[in-house]
């Protein structure tokens, strides 16, 4: 049991955010989890205790009480503060390059494996001439 509380994610949403109605909690803990937390940038905001965090969540609680759909509390949101707040980025034109970088990188890495194995290509080997022929049938008679 101790194993399992180490292993899950610590949420920093207190008591006092979580909203009366279990739906729309769970709308917020969706939106929350796609929302990278601004101070610690690596976090979602939902697992981030720090102060700009907790305004992030607040927003959203209080966007989706006043009925906005998901697609529209992000957008609020990435209007504010911009598309670096989202964890995963849109794949849009002025993102391209960050979403083909992983592609490129195999498809490069790959290349040169395949060059490099064309590179090592064994010599071919010589077969023996008339002259060491004999000489190799003659010690063959010795023994």
């Amino acid at each position: 049991m101790l194993l399992a509380a180490l292993v899950t994610p610590a949420h920093a949403v207190q008591p006092d955010e979580v909203l009366k109605d279990p739906a729309l909690e769970y709308r917020a803990r969706e939106i929350s989890a796609e929302l990278r937390c601004l101070v610690c940038q690596n976090q979602s905001i939902d697992d981030s205790d720090a102060p700009l965090a907790k305004d992030l969540r607040l927003i959203v609680r209080e966007r989706l009480e006043k009925g906005d759909s998901d697609k529209a509390v992000l957008a609020y949101v990435v209007a504010r503060y911009g598309e670096f707040v989202l964890l995963r980025p849109v794949f849009a034109l002025h993102t391209l390059l960050l979403w083909l970088t992983p592609v490129l990188a195999v498809l490069l890495g790959g290349f040169g494996i395949w060059r490099l194995a064309r590179r090592r290509r064994p010599a071919p080997t010589r077969g023996l001439s008339a002259a060491e022929e004999a000489e190799v049938a003659a010690l063959l008679r010795r023994e």
